[in-house]
């Protein structure tokens, strides 16, 4: 007999198989290049061929879509943010995205072609903004959607072509929005492939069919209409022959209903009535317009409308009805009446009383959150009963007379109650029950509750309990069961074969107190184990034996085992040896185990380990040998391991490692190199951990940001609490320009760079002291000679006579007296003439630009002079820049050539010119003043070969 799973059953099985959706959900064969770092989204995948890339952008407060979304998204959740307008960039070149959810925002606005590239969205989600007209353009593209929300917006203007594009669409609500006409919709009804419209809560005075202009009938199946100005409804034209679905909310209390012809709608099944009050009238007038209603849900207006629940009754075609949120209080039906009735769902209506006894086909009755404190005895009559949930309410205590006569019940609810104790005989008749749900009560014991079956169990949850023992032979008679769940907050002692008698046990989920060994060795087919140890606060080691309990579990595929308590530190050291008999584990999670790493030898034996977690414990030591045994691992989660460096993954070996979960440890430093030795690596999570925002980081950072394989979540979060100056600064904003140089070879460079120009330096000095100081003033006469030009002042003097201090003597009492005394010459010296407080450079070039000629009185002393040699290079540079005749050299020694080779410009000027020589005049001084006079009167042309004076050529 083929078992038939209602949602209870569906919340069980994932409750107790939770770790294998996990698992199953992280183990997805990806495409590697499908994963990176985002700046306000993270990304998930579904098992999909190819996987779907889920980008989750929601409540992150943008104002606009975020660029840097990937090309290659499928489903996009943008909801709950502060996205004023969608543009056309927005979403450019998205060619594989399938879902948009955009839901809670502020959009006012979406450029017309905003959706032209997503020709493979299905889904378009836009409820909740501010948009209030659709354009022409507006779905251009979406040639593909079949769904599109609209709901609670303002939109009050539909274009007659707004869905022109939209050929594949078959579901669209409107509900909540400012239409005014009924016509509006028109378009929408012409849709090929229409299946469901909701146009709830608008501002149509009526709704009816006589004001929509459809030519060809529509293929409408599901409707949901009224308006809270609504006062008619009225189909009176065949445009809904596949109409299947009414559902009729936000309506007045005088709506009037109109359908002359019963055949108009002679398809629709399901009537849904909901939120508003309306008269008992308006809901008979539409049932019996509507006798083929199969399913009816009428919400919150059951206790206001008296004799509502006769004429239901009453619709013969009726099987599912439900009432929920109704606040009845009381329900019960005539003896005789809703008869046909298989399905009731009295969910949430404050039922005290319920009298359903002749409901004979009943096959799912749901009673929960009510206020019940018995079974009601009418149950006892529902012999075809199979689904029962009387979970939420106020039931104290079962009888063995319950569920005598419900031998058909296959689930069974009743968590959250106050029910204490079981007899054995409550469940003795309940045959083929498959699940039972008995959690959330007030339990304290099972002892004798299942000796006497039910013996199809497979099911059973009693988790949230008291029960403080579970005895040898409590569960021999549940041979089928598959599933157990007794965990609890006060875990109860469970004896030495305890579990005898479920051999076919696959999944168990159970809390015990540290101070007991336990032995699961019956349960050789048990795949899933979950284990919660209470420690209390005295509590100071376990036995000697004490984790022997899990040495026998051949066949777990996942275990699970956590410490809970008072206690802060648990100084557990999981024994290596409990691994050895389990050669298929595939997922292992230990939460408060470990007060050091495990030993490298744990998991020898576990070569099919894909899953590892170890939270909240010590990994400080971690060896990165633990990991040799098992290469095929995909997932690492050592959240909150105080784990402080990576570089036991450089030498673990794990090519397959996807999803690296390292939350709340102590890494600072994260060297980028390390990734290269997980090639598989798709997943990483460093959340909470206190990152140090200097160059140390770079390499990471710079990996973060650039790396097109892992996806590195919540990265532009990460702050920095290192440096305490970049306390507020979040990793990924750290400047790593400033890092990319190397400081030691800068210092390198600079040192020398600094070396050489010391040498340099020093070389020019040496060799070139005087050449350079010669060209320092020769650069300064320029731009004085450049000045007085531009001036044009007249000469003072008719010569400045250049000499050193030593040769004083010779000019005042040989030179002065003969060329002013006797030839008249107005003369310039430097002891009398120049003008005191002036520097003496200043003074040096007026003297000689002031000046017709001037006359260098060339001794020894004044080759050694640095004031002598500054003021011939002057005197020079004006000879060979104004090309004139300008300078007169007058030698009162006889000089060697090797002593004028430092003086090159003075040696070269010799060359060139005649020159005067003082020791050669001998006899002949009348000869030699006269000379000195006609080179005085020469004009200014400049000449080599003038009258020769006295002395030779050259040198």
């Amino acid at each position: 007999m083929a078992l038939k799973i209602s949602m209870t059953t569906k919340r069980t099985l994932y409750f107790v198989q939770r770790p294998v959706v996990v698992l199953v959900f992280l183990l997805l064969h990806l495409n590697p290049s499908l994963a990176y770092s985002l700046k306000n989204c993270t990304i998930s995948y579904f098992d999909r061929t190819p996987p779907d890339v889920f980008l989750d952008c929601t409540s992150r407060k943008l104002v606009t879509v975020p660029d840097d979304i990937p090309r290659n998204a499928s489903i996009i959740h943008l909801y709950s943010n502060l996205i004023e307008q969608i543009s056309r960039k927005d979403f450019t070149n998205m060619s594989k995205l399938r879902r948009l959810v955009l839901y809670y925002n502020q959009i006012t606005h979406i450029e017309d072609g905003s959706f032209i590239h997503l020709g493979a969205l299905t889904r378009l989600i836009m409820s909740s903004n501010h948009l209030t007209n659709l354009t022409v353009n507006i779905f251009q593209g979406l040639s593909n959607l079949t769904i599109l929300d609209l709901s609670n917006n303002k939109i009050m203007f539909i274009h007659n072509s707004a869905f022109h594009f939209l050929s594949s669409l078959q579901t669209v609500m409107l509900d909540k929005n400012q239409l005014q006409q009924v016509s509006d919709i028109q378009p929408i009804l012409q849709l090929p492939q229409l299946q469901e419209l909701s146009i709830s809560c608008n501002s149509f005075p009526s709704f009816e069919t006589k004001d929509l202009l459809v030519n060809v009938p529509s293929a409408l199946k599901v409707l949901r209409v009224s308006g809270y100005n609504m006062e008619n409804i009225s189909i009176t034209t065949p445009i809904f022959p596949h109409l299947e679905t009414i559902d009729i909310d936000c309506v007045q209390r005088d709506l009037r209903w109109y359908i002359p012809d019963k055949t108009l709608l002679k398809n629709i099944t399901r009537l849904l009535i909901s939120v508003e009050p309306i008269p008992f009238k308006v809901i008979r007038n539409v049932l019996q317009k509507l006798d083929s209603v199969i399913h009816l849900k009428v919400y919150s207006i059951m206790s206001k409308s008296k004799g509502l629940l006769d004429t239901v009754c009453k619709m013969p075609n009726l099987r599912s009805l439900d009432l929920s949120n109704n606040n009845v209080v009381s329900f019960s039906v005539k003896p005789g009446t809703c008869t046909q009735l298989t399905e009731l769902d009295l969910t949430s209506d404050h039922i005290t009383k319920l009298s359903i006894q002749s409901m004979k086909r009943l096959r799912s009755l749901v009673a929960e959150n009510n206020l019940l404190t018995k079974v009601p005895d009418d149950i006892r009559t529902l012999s075809s009963l199979e689904i029962l949930d009387l979970s939420g309410n106020q039931i104290s205590e079962l009888g063995c007379e319950d569920f005598i006569n419900t031998t058909c019940l296959t689930e069974l609810c009743l968590a959250t109650n106050y029910i204490s104790k079981l007899d054995s005989c409550v469940f003795q008749n309940l045959y083929v029950l498959r699940v039972l749900d008995m959690s959330h009560n007030l339990l304290w014991t099972v002892e004798s509750t299942f000796t006497l079956g039910p013996q199809l169990l497979e099911s059973l949850d009693l988790s949230e309990n008291f029960v403080s023992y579970f005895g040898k032979g409590y569960f021999q008679s549940l041979g089928s069961l598959k599933y157990l769940d007794v965990i609890s907050s006060m875990p109860g002692l469970v004896e030495h074969k305890a579990f005898d008698g479920l051999n076919n046990l696959e999944s168990l989920s159970i809390s015990i107190p540290s101070e007991v060994y336990y032995n699961f060795r019956e349960l050789q087919k048990l795949a899933n184990l979950t284990v919660y140890i209470t420690v209390d606060r005295d509590f100071r080691s376990p036995l000697p034996n004490y984790f022997e309990a899990f040495y026998h579990l051949k066949s777990l595929k996942v275990f699970k085992i956590i410490f809970t308590g008072d206690k802060v530190d648990f100084p557990f050291d999981l024994p290596f040896e409990i691994f050895a008999t389990m050669r298929h584990l595939e997922e292992f999670t230990a939460e408060k185990v470990y007060n050091a790493a495990p030993e490298p030898k744990t998991f020898t034996f576990n070569r099919r380990l894909k899953s590892l977690s170890i939270i909240q414990s010590d990994l400080s030591n971690l060896n990165p040998e633990l990991f040799s045994p098992i290469p095929q691992l995909q997932v690492i989660n050592f959240s909150n391991c105080k784990i402080k460096s990576l570089n036991f993954l450089a030498q673990a070996r794990l090519p397959a490692l996807r999803y690296l979960i390292l939350r709340d440890n102590e890494l600072s430093v994260i060297g980028e190199m390390l990734f290269q030795f997980l090639p598989a690596l798709t997943y990483l999570d460093l959340e909470n951990n206190p990152f140090t925002c200097d160059c140390s980081n770079t390499g990471f950072i710079q990996w973060v940001i650039s790396n097109n394989q892992t996806q590195v979540a919540y990265a532009y979060q990460y702050t920095c609490p290192f440096p305490v100056v970049e306390h507020t600064r979040n990793l990924l904003d750290f400047d790593i320009q400033s890092c990319w140089m190397d400081l030691g070879y800068i210092c390198f460079t600079c040192s020398t760079c600094l070396v050489v120009l010391t040498l340099l330096t020093s070389s020019i000095y040496h060799f070139l002291r005087w050449q350079l100081a010669y060209t320092f003033y020769l650069f300064l006469a320029f731009l004085y000679d450049s000045r007085k030009r531009k001036q044009g002042a007249p000469h003072q003097y008719d010569a400045f006579v250049s000499y050193n201090v030593h040769d004083e003597a010779w000019v005042y009492r040989d030179m002065l007296p003969v060329l002013e005394g006797e030839q008249g010459w107005r003369l310039c010296l430097h002891h009398r003439d120049f003008q005191p407080g002036k520097p003496i450079m200043e003074n040096i070039t007026d003297a000689i630009y002031g000046s017709r000629k001037t006359i260098c009185v060339i001794s020894h002393h004044y080759l050694q002079s640095e004031w002598c040699s500054r003021e011939i290079q002057m005197a020079s540079f004006r000879l060979f820049d104004e090309q004139k005749d300008v300078l007169i050299l007058l030698f009162l020694e006889e000089i060697p050539a090797q002593q004028l080779s430092p003086y090159h410009r003075i040696r070269k000027l010799v060359k060139r010119r005649t020159y005067l020589s003082w020791p050669q005049a001998g006899q002949h001084m009348g000869v030699f003043w006269e000379n000195v006079r006609r080179a005085l009167e020469t004009g200014d042309t400049a000449t080599e070969t003038t009258n020769l004076l006295t002395g030779p050529e050259g040198c």
